[in-house]
């Protein structure tokens, strides 16, 4: 893959943990159409651009949310979807944790519960250290509509964590939350970098928010890469 100059630059670098990330396939949707063809080695990668650029398309195709017309996702030696293979993993194989913009909490279910929300029975991370990493011990039994914004996105990790994902969807994660909130949810989620090692694929606007997280950036605009290099 060609290497291109590096729109952003982090004052620091941290030690990484690789696992790589292919993501080379095309999708149409109406008069749009997506095209990428990128394989990455990184631990965290922001998929930065203006709205409309496809950013959310790509994790929607990675989650198995949408399905490409050809091309091939692979998260390090597990294939998701290859259209010449005839793979195509369903969404609830895919062992990926998806947090979306509206973070689809349940109402009707207590904090507990979301989390638990199909959590990975089968060897993933224990409820006490993801809670407690979050900080949500205190919260466990109350209803998610009597949480600050703040407390909903910490959940809506909480639950995308237990699933014991290959891979970790963070679509614009701090954006609906005012500046003071914003710095506060930002050292969680560099702990679930640094500590649980879970690469992660990071939508954003904001450029200090990639600064802080991501060690490779693409750049969209209208369905095509601009540009995509490391932030080293």
């Amino acid at each position: 893959m060609k290497h291109h100059t590096s729109p952003l630059h982090p004052e620091q670098s941290t030690e990484r943990t690789y696992r790589r990330i292919t993501l080379d396939f095309s999708l149409r949707q109406g008069t749009f159409t997506l095209e990428i063809h990128e394989h990455i080695d990184a631990r965290v990668v922001a998929l930065f651009g203006p709205s409309g650029a496809g950013k959310t398309t790509v994790l929607e195709s990675i989650a198995g949310l949408r399905t490409p017309e050809h091309g091939v996702i692979r998260i390090g030696t597990r294939t998701l979807f290859d259209s010449s293979a005839g793979v195509d993993r369903p969404a609830h194989e895919r062992r990926v944790g998806y947090v979306p913009q509206d973070l689809a909490l349940f109402p009707h279910m207590n904090v507990r519960r979301n989390i638990l929300y199909g959590a990975d029975a089968g060897g993933g991370p224990r409820l006490d250290q993801v809670v407690g990493m979050l900080e949500l011990v205190p919260i466990l039994d109350r209803d998610v509509t009597a949480l600050s914004g703040g407390e909903r996105q910490r959940v809506a990790l909480a639950r995308a964590l237990m699933v014991s994902p290959a891979l970790l969807l963070l679509d614009e994660p701090l954006a609906a939350l005012d500046r003071g909130l914003r710095e506060r949810i930002l050292p969680y989620l560099e702990r679930i970098r640094d500590e649980l090692a879970i690469p992660m694929l990071y939508v954003s606007h904001a450029e200090a928010e990639v600064r802080a997280m991501a060690d490779w950036v693409v750049v969209l605009d209208a369905g095509r890469v601009a540009r995509s290099g490391s932030t080293g």
